[in-house]
């Protein structure tokens, strides 16, 4: 049996900061959600949805790996798959270092979809913020986009 590496402890995580992880992961999702609704086209599923987007980003993907960045079971992907072939928004060829594997990329209806969702959701967000918040809340969102940045870096 093998010893597992010790860790440090962690510390005493105070209430602000117990509150605002829970804030920023509750917004965050509801956030994302609502992006989601927005950019969604009813011929398609949230699940296909996220696949597009994912592709979108430039990644040539194959399908394993498609499916353990989006936490689904190969044989769900597969079907995601085969429906956004169907509909003509991606494509699989074989890969050329392993015949086992296909390499999935956005057709040009596929980059259209993609261009057309990010698009939507870009409007959506800033006419959100620009008709809901003031001027000097826009501000304290941008300062804390800042910090929420520098955690993640």
């Amino acid at each position: 049996m093998t010893a597992r590496p010790q860790t440090a402890r962690p510390q005493t995580v105070g209430a602000s900061a117990l509150r605002a992880s829970l804030d920023i992961r509750v917004v965050v999702s509801r956030l994302r959600r609502r992006l989601m609704e927005v950019t969604d086209a009813e011929d398609i599923t949230p699940a296909q949805a996220s696949v597009l987007m994912r592709l979108g980003k430039g990644d040539v993907s194959t399908a394993s790996a498609l499916a353990t960045a989006e936490h689904v079971r190969p044989q769900s992907m597969a079907v995601t798959l085969s429906t956004l072939e169907q509909l003509g928004l991606i494509s699989r060829t074989p890969d050329p270092t392993d015949g086992r594997r296909q390499i999935i990329e956005l057709t040009a209806a596929g980059r259209r979809r993609v261009a057309g969702a990010k698009r939507a959701g870009a409007e959506w967000l800033a006419t959100s913020l620009q008709t809901q918040f003031t001027e000097a809340e826009r501000q304290t969102v941008i300062a804390a986009m800042g910090l929420l940045e520098r955690l993640v870096s």
